[in-house]
């Protein structure tokens, strides 16, 4: 039996709904990671090159891969993020030993945190990213 041009049409929204959705989910999780690796202090750039991004389960490796500037963290986590569809959870971690101290003030780069701090944002990271990818 041939579908009508109206299911059609639901049809078609309804794909570009899910691929928005996905598309959000992305963009906010992208920007969390980021938002949270350029707030990291700099000193050897251990800190910044610790966070691991990674789908349903957390990392909990240690990673020492210095990044002074962070893009190379973010392009990883890019690139794993844009792997995430609705209903996976998310993971942004640093298992670095030191990561505890840093996020409450010890270093005087960060003495809000990265955690923290980009949290405080989250509305507006979820509002911007929505009103990117609306259907």
């Amino acid at each position: 039996m041939r579908q009508s041009s109206f299911a059609l049409n639901i049809r078609e929204w309804c794909d570009k709904a899910e691929g928005a959705i996905d598309d959000t989910l992305r963009a906010i999780v992208i920007e969390l990671g980021s938002a949270i690796i350029r707030a990291t202090p700099v000193d050897t750039g251990r800190a910044r090159g610790s966070w691991q991004f990674s789908l349903d389960t957390p990392s909990v490796g240690q990673v020492d891969n210095p990044d002074q500037e962070g893009a190379e963290t973010i392009a990883k986590l890019a690139a794993e993020a844009n792997k995430l569809t609705a209903g996976q959870t998310a993971y942004i971690v640093s298992t670095l030993v030191y990561m505890i101290e840093l996020e409450y003030g010890h270093s005087t780069q960060a003495p809000e945190g990265m955690v923290r701090t980009t949290i405080a944002h989250f509305q507006k990271i979820v509002r911007d990213a929505a009103a990117e990818h609306r259907v």
